[in-house]
């Protein structure tokens, strides 16, 4: 028998897609000589932050910059735990002005920004549970960010190896369902990393890697709705089975750079 999940609302912060494109290549998934339809990725943005608001979250959006095509992928940008921000630095030359606009919007918008040291990429890797932070390190952010991390915020982060380049970030390899549990994909992770995740959350939900190459990881979750790749259909019904309400939304067009919902989708809290 499932359980009754609970939804919190939520506080979303995006940015539209407006000059998206695949224009270089830093993951496996990025190939330039593959046509973006700029049209088809802005309707499937627009379908994602149509559902988050019809599911009563709050969505505000940064102003996208031409020449920075992966600026829509907001979670990568910073991480925000108790009204602190913790910037980004990437890893990337190409996708290191991008912190610089989302900063502005953070400062205008009454924040205080850290500005890290050490490589980290925002929520790409780094995942508030509501206990700690589970950080990710292996392609992106350095283990030298996680431990600004913690100086700064003031929660203990625990260090996950990510180990397939297909899942370079761990938010594409791991998400929160609620206070209590996650969802992930053990092959993503090193033995060791997979033996501290089933220590943690002996009872979180698996998923395949057919699934997680579906960016059925690449998720959303409020507590009860998981906005999820319609394309993860074996992982939404698992959910399903675990009291989760799956909600499809088609990011398609943004699997050709490697990012779905979550990547799209940077939370304030």
């Amino acid at each position: 028998m499932s359980e009754t999940r609970v939804q919190r609302p939520r506080r979303f912060l995006v940015c539209e897609p407006r000059h998206f494109a695949v224009q270089y290549a830093i993951n496996p998934w990025m190939q330039p000589d593959r046509p973006v339809d700029v049209d088809l990725a802005r309707g499937q943005w627009q379908t994602l932050i149509r559902a988050y608001r019809t599911h009563g979250h709050t969505v505000e959006s940064v102003e996208p910059v031409p020449g920075l095509p992966d600026m829509v992928f907001a979670a990568n940008a910073a991480f925000v735990v108790g009204g602190r921000v913790f910037g980004s630095l990437f890893h990337a030359p190409e996708r290191r002005p991008e912190s610089l606009h989302y900063d502005t919007w953070f400062k205008g918008a009454g924040y205080d920004v850290y500005r890290p040291e050490a490589v980290t990429e925002g929520e790409g890797d780094l995942v508030w549970t509501g206990r700690y932070v589970l950080a990710g390190t292996g392609f992106r952010t350095t283990r030298e960010a996680h431990r600004e991390a913690q100086e700064f915020l003031g929660h203990p982060v625990i260090g996950l190896t990510l180990v397939d380049p297909y899942f370079y970030h761990l938010d594409t390899a791991l998400f929160v369902l609620d206070d209590d549990n996650i969802c992930y994909y053990p092959e993503a992770f090193s033995a060791g990393s997979r033996e501290v995740l089933r220590r943690l959350y002996p009872d979180a939900v698996l998923a395949t890697r057919e699934d997680a190459m579906a960016f059925g990881l690449n998720s959303v979750c409020d507590g009860r709705n998981v906005f999820i790749a319609p394309q993860a259909e074996a992982l939404a019904e698992n959910l399903a089975g675990h009291g989760y309400v799956p909600v499809p939304v088609d990011l398609s067009e943004f699997h050709k750079a490697g990012g779905g919902i979550k990547c799209c989708t940077q939370e304030i809290r």
